[in-house]
């Protein structure tokens, strides 16, 4: 039980790969992108579906250029990446562990998970600002009835939810693919704490995420996937945050062991 099988360790490196490539290959242009769908089709007061033939010119030339354009990408399925980044980072180091000198390793390992959580909380910050931004706008242009609303309902009201549901049961697969691939590395994967949590915190991204896209009508989805995102993005932020406390004080007790302070 406490023999690593490498085999098993380097397919959960791969599937983890796997995984963060295609959760961050949905916010690519193209890729899960909704249909237009014409305005009759939402189920909206008679105001709104009507509202087209009121138009002024210049409104009418807004919804024009609107319909033409390329509809925005899901945010929260590439927003996984942020929590299954650090489950990737933790398998690889505990590959490193099979390569590199335990005392090496020690030094290598709090700096290399002081710089990752610095650059993790930046690039989550980030995500959670642009998806709060999309949040305030689709909820502005979704209030404001009826010119707004019409604008929503063609620029975010044909979400492709069976697409990303599709995507979502891939990524719970490889999941689960990841969970049995560790556990046949080694046993004692099963008695790490930090690991279950932190794999348990993946599972747990992709039901939030399930459970936000079946939440609410179809063309409400976009809404509730720019909540997914930033409580996503805030997810990672904690764990990044743990990740930082625990790296610095790795560091501090290197410090210490190899500059004595003397008395």
């Amino acid at each position: 039980m406490d023999r690593l099988r490498t085999p098993f360790l380097i397919l959960a490196i791969v599937l983890v790969v796997v995984l963060i490539f295609i959760e961050t290959g949905t916010a690519l242009p193209g890729v899960l992108r909704g249909n237009p769908v014409p305005l009759q089709n939402f189920h909206v007061p008679a105001q709104v579906s009507t509202a087209t033939a009121t138009l002024t010119s210049d409104q009418q030339r807004v919804v024009d250029q609107v319909s033409k354009q390329e509809r925005p990408v899901g945010q929260s399925t590439p927003n996984l990446a942020l929590i299954d980044i650090i489950l990737f980072f933790t398998v690889v180091l505990m590959g490193s562990a099979q390569l590199i000198p335990a005392r090496l390793l020690g030094r290598i390992q709090g700096i290399a998970t002081l710089i990752f959580s610095i650059l993790l909380i930046g690039v989550a910050l980030r995500q959670i600002f642009i998806a709060l931004a999309a949040l305030i706008l689709m909820i502005s242009l979704l209030l404001a009835l009826p010119f707004g609303t019409i604008v929503y309902l063609i620029v975010y009201g044909a979400f492709n939810r069976g697409g990303a549901e599709i995507v979502l049961g891939i990524l719970m697969l490889l999941k689960l693919g990841i969970v049995i691939s560790l556990f046949l590395a080694q046993q004692r994967n099963i008695e790490n704490i930090g690991l279950i949590l932190l794999i348990l915190t993946s599972l747990l991204g992709n039901i939030i995420v399930s459970f936000l896209f079946g939440l609410v009508p179809g063309f409400l989805v976009s809404i509730t996937d720019a909540i997914g995102a930033i409580v996503l993005g805030i997810i990672a932020i904690i764990w990044a945050i743990f990740l930082l406390v625990g790296a610095i004080i790795s560091i501090i007790k290197i410090l210490r062991l190899n500059y004595p302070v003397k008395i």
